[in-house]
């Protein structure tokens, strides 16, 4: 009898054991994918408060994470570490992407809300019919500034930023394509130039720059310009927009020698645990209330057409951040160069940085 019951008490604790080992040692999204949503995006680039209302309606737990780079979420989804089921790459990423055979083509017949993106912004050159990528936001880069603390200063062209007068005080998001790029706009160069000698000259055009650069930084600009720690900065567009809701002292604009339009789109990576999931979420975010209230909460501008005729009229009619078709056509997007070209665009960034005190 006390063999019995000692063989039972093992049995017991064997399967106590067991009961333990599988709910809290393995973590992984595997342990129940069809419940567990892998969302991989730029920092503060989506309303918390969607997240919330898509788990409520679904019963699909989202694990939010935020990057700051496309180059540091094309590492990170390469490397397969973590199995995101979204990403929310910019073109010329979704290009390399699509090349490096990282993403599964989308199940338009599973987005019945794709109906509602504007057909201009879609099959565009980096993704054609969309076999990819689903729109999400799209806009530009240009300066951010203060009109009274910088009277006089005309800052149509990229040049005015050069002015002496405006010693330690321009703010430059940290991105090698915009720092670079801007640079070499100034210099009436296309954004993606390639010639070795060109990209040299305009990193010695940014080190003339360093006098006047308060510092090189990410989503802090936010807050630095609210408080007005600088006058100028070099911001994407909704970023400005965004700054400008908190501080209505400043006007944004787009240069005249051109500058970047940029589309940032949904994809799903290869390495999705839930494809079905992740339709789910993309379709949730083109319906119309939802991509209004994101759009609003963002403040870039939305390509769903839909929620664009929902927007508030001031906004819908800003042509700071809806520009006209004229001030398009004089913009580029960043094409893919290539990993050798693009290693050299963040070496001359990285040098510029270091030339600042």
């Amino acid at each position: 009898m006390r063999r019995l019951l000692q063989l039972i008490g093992v049995s017991l604790l064997i399967a106590v054991l067991l009961l333990f080992s599988t709910r809290f040692i393995d973590p992984s999204p595997k342990a129940g994918k069809g419940n567990v949503l892998y969302v991989y995006n730029w920092g503060e680039y989506m309303d918390p408060a969607l997240l919330k209302k898509f788990e409520k309606e679904t019963g699909i737990r989202v694990i939010y994470e935020t990057f700051d780079s496309n180059e540091s979420m094309l590492a990170k989804i390469k490397n397969g570490g973590t199995h995101y089921d979204i990403a929310v790459p910019s073109e010329y990423a979704i290009q390399k992407m699509a090349d490096d055979n990282l993403l599964i083509p989308i199940d338009h017949k599973q987005l019945p809300n794709l109906k509602n993106i504007d057909p201009s912004f879609m099959n565009l050159d980096f993704d054609k019919e969309n076999k990819y990528s689903v729109p999400y936001f799209w806009g530009t880069v240009g300066i951010l500034y203060n009109p009274k603390a910088t009277k006089g200063i005309d800052f149509s062209s990229w040049n005015s930023l050069w002015n002496k007068r405006l010693k330690n005080n321009v703010l430059i998001v940290d991105g090698a394509r915009e720092g670079i790029g801007f640079a070499l706009n100034s210099m009436g160069e296309s954004l993606n130039e390639t010639n070795t000698a060109k990209l040299k000259r305009a990193e010695e055009k940014l080190e003339k720059l360093s006098p006047n650069v308060k510092g090189v930084v990410g989503d802090e600009i936010n807050t630095m310009m609210v408080q007005k720690e600088a006058d100028v900065a070099v911001v994407w567009s909704g970023m400005g927009a965004d700054i400008m809701t908190e501080n209505e002292n400043l006007d944004f604009v787009v240069p005249k020698e051109g500058s970047n339009l940029w589309f940032d789109n949904m994809v799903i990576p290869k390495t999705a645990q839930n494809v079905e999931g992740a339709h789910k979420f993309i379709n949730f975010l083109l319906d119309e209330k939802n991509g209004r209230q994101n759009t609003e909460w963002v403040g870039y501008a939305t390509p769903n057409m839909k929620s664009y005729q929902l927007l508030d009229k001031k906004v819908r009619e800003d042509k700071r951040f809806y520009p006209s078709q004229a001030v398009k056509d004089k913009l580029e997007v960043y094409e893919d160069l290539g990993q050798e070209k693009i290693g050299e665009y963040n070496e001359l960034f990285l040098k510029f940085k270091m030339s600042l005190k």
